[in-house]
């Protein structure tokens, strides 16, 4: 065991020597910033939003900006940095050309790599104005002396070196380029989508290597175990058959006539979707319908009489729990309840999200938009797992949806598992 574990060490050692020989030279865009306006500090605190900084970088209940919250992920666990300007312990020290390394080439200060749950692999494409922006801002919070604690990363994954190896692999830098052919507000909802929204770190599925794509074509949030829907695909999230203004409503508010948010995409939606502007959220409307379309497939769903008695357990406890709200006939009463005859979140292969939302309980973010949200109660507590898993099969396949069966164990496994 313990020569296996030297030979992987020296093949990390290896792969990182040749990670640093290899790698391209730092690509250096130089500032153009001027003196500090409050304009400009009005920009950064707007970007800053766009890219939700602060859900990681602000432990629950604690001062802004000054770290500490825990990020879980399958290699460990990493700690949220101290960004506020204290001089000690945050990034006070920190110039602008520093800053601008850290979001374009995912490099501290000091040289060391940073570990892409700072998703620089999107931020690569920040615009050097921006960054120089939101620099700006970050250097007008309130300083917070906070020190910063250490990761819990298991070996290799621990390793500077095991880190290089895969930046070679999975990771180069490069400044968003528009696209002649298309829009100003295409191509700013792309800028959006891709760089600072960082969408792509939860829609897209990740290696056993924790490395994602920029498809956002769907994929399971590891350890949340939520599932961030395809935004391509007609049989998931795919937006193409949308209205521009349902998917703004959505986005800026948490709640349209097609679909209301819940899970991490509330607190996305409520720390910061809704307060970007209205042009901003059009621009990002306008990019995500545009995304090429992955027709749905149907999955003919084998009836039973096993099936036959679920659906119609399922139904019983709808009848019990459900109909009040969604109605007999699936259609609720959007946007406050949502309809779920035709619902894609229903008919996807995946069924942790209607899984967890019934165990747990499903609400929408306060948002200016939608200041009161109507939210569904949790069910656990009423609900063993069998039954869980009827009402989800009876949602799935009632009023046209039509979606495989899911069994108690499914449900099971996502009981234990945290709300947050």
């Amino acid at each position: 065991m313990k020569k296996a574990l030297w030979l992987l060490a020296a093949l990390i050692v290896l792969l990182a020597a040749w990670a640093v020989l290899s790698w391209p030279r730092e690509e250096y865009v130089a500032s153009t910033s001027a003196a500090v306006t409050p304009a400009t500090l009005a920009r950064g605190a707007y970007l800053a939003r766009a890219g939700d900084c602060m859900a990681c970088h602000t432990a629950r209940g604690g001062p802004a900006y000054a770290g500490g919250r825990s990020l879980q992920t399958p290699f460990g666990s990493i700690a949220a940095p101290n960004i506020t300007p204290d001089r000690a312990t945050g990034i006070g020290a920190w110039s602008a050309d520093d800053f601008w390394r850290a979001l374009h080439n995912g490099k501290s200060r000091d040289g060391r790599l940073l570990y892409p749950a700072f998703p620089y692999t999107n931020y690569t494409r920040v615009t050097r104005p921006d960054a120089d922006a939101l620099f700006a801002y970050l250097q007008s919070v309130p300083a917070v002396r906070q020190a910063n604690a250490p990761h819990q990363l298991r070996f290799p994954y621990n390793t500077q070196a095991a880190l290089a190896a895969w930046r070679l692999v999975y990771f180069k830098p490069a400044v968003f380029a528009a696209q002649p052919a298309r829009s100003a507000e295409w191509n700013r909802g792309a800028y959006l989508v891709e760089g600072l929204g960082h969408c792509s770190a939860c829609h897209s599925a990740r290696n056993a290597a924790g490395a994602g794509d920029q498809s956002l074509g769907g994929g399971l949030i590891p350890v949340l175990n939520w599932y961030a829907p395809s935004l391509t695909s007609d049989a998931e999230a795919g937006l193409g058959s949308w209205a521009v203004p349902d998917i703004v409503d959505l986005l800026h508010t948490g709640i349209s006539n097609r679909a209301t948010v819940f899970g991490p995409m509330a607190e996305v939606v409520g720390r910061s979707l809704q307060y970007l502007d209205k042009p901003d959220i059009t621009a990002m409307a306008v990019y995500l319908k545009s995304l090429p379309a992955t027709p749905a497939q149907k999955r003919p769903v084998e009836q039973t009489g096993e099936l036959a008695q679920v659906l119609e357990r399922g139904k019983k406890s709808y009848e019990t729990h459900c109909i009040d709200c969604h109605g007999a006939d699936g259609k609720g009463l959007p946007p406050h309840y949502p309809p779920l005859a035709g619902n894609r979140a229903l008919r996807m292969d995946s069924a942790v999200n209607p899984i967890r939302i019934v165990l747990n309980g499903g609400f929408a973010p306060g948002t200016a938009g939608n200041p009161r949200p109507y939210g569904m109660p949790p069910y656990s507590h009423l609900m063993n797992d069998t039954e869980v898993a009827a009402v989800v099969t009876y949602l799935r396949n009632s009023w046209g949806n039509q979606a495989p069966p899911v069994a108690a164990r499914d449900v099971n496994r996502y009981r234990s598992t945290p709300v947050d």
